[in-house]
């Protein structure tokens, strides 16, 4: 379970970037998945790699904490693909490499003719 501090600055960091992802810019849903997937036309189970999760922009191991200027918002699948690389790239290195991805046509496995991203 995520601390209150999380949840507030991650509320934040959703409001000011639009509720679009740091990373790849897709747009992320906070409350429900439903409502979400039955506007984007989506599966609920596609639905879900786009939940709004809180990225420390620097980890807590690494002396990050929970503030306003370290925690950015991230959709699940982003977050999750970040940290299942042996040695996650800082968060600049890591966008730069989603936004490269996106730019081939790859990263987000969405339905033709969807449109989450910017």
């Amino acid at each position: 379970m995520a601390h209150k501090s999380v949840i507030k600055h991650r509320s934040a960091a959703f409001d000011r970037q639009c509720g679009r992802c740091y990373y790849c810019g897709f747009q992320m849903w906070r409350d429900t998945p439903e409502a979400f997937a039955r506007i984007y036309g989506l599966s609920l189970r596609q639905a879900r790699h786009f939940q709004c999760t809180a990225e420390h922009l620097v980890a807590r191991q690494d002396g990050g904490r929970d503030t306003r200027f370290n925690i950015a918002a991230a959709c699940l699948l982003c977050n999750q693909r970040r940290h299942k690389l042996k040695d996650a790239p800082k968060p600049k290195e890591y966008k730069a490499l989603v936004q490269k991805r996106l730019s081939k046509g790859g990263w987000h496995p969405l339905p033709a003719g969807t449109h989450l991203s910017p």
